[in-house]
């Protein structure tokens, strides 16, 4: 388990929290009282350091696509981001989509460094049932 890239990833994640916090105090409206991706960001951010499960970044990255892909397709996604909606509202979706996008690189490295170094040692046969005998 690589520590540094997991730590990123659960950074990226509170980055992409933070982003949705400043979209927010922006003004942009969202369904609930307190904007769900902020909980859900931040609930992935710590399950992500906490969980010893060498699979555990994989949270992390699938919460960085959610939201990306969300933002994606979100008809105020892009006017958002290019500040149609005001500098506030950009900066907070700028802030938001970096967040995530680092989330999904740093986690996707330490899911690849965790798949590197847990491969089990290849078998030995046992006495006698090697090659030549």
């Amino acid at each position: 388990m690589n520590v540094t890239s997991r730590a990123v990833t659960v950074g990226g994640l509170i980055i992409g929290a933070a982003g949705i916090a400043v979209l927010w105090a922006a003004g942009v409206e969202f369904p609930v009282a307190v904007p769900p991706g902020i909980v859900i960001l931040l609930a992935g951010a710590v399950f992500v350091s906490v969980a010893r499960w060498r699979w555990a970044p994989a949270v992390g990255v699938f919460l960085g696509l959610f939201v990306a892909v969300g933002w994606a397709i979100s008809p105020t996604g892009w006017p958002n981001l290019t500040g149609q909606h005001g500098a506030s509202v950009a900066a907070g979706q700028a802030i938001q989509l970096a967040g995530v996008l680092i989330a999904i690189g740093a986690g996707s490295v330490a899911l690849r460094r965790a798949g590197s170094s847990g491969r089990p040692a290849p078998r030995t046969p046992p006495a006698g049932h090697g090659p030549g005998r």
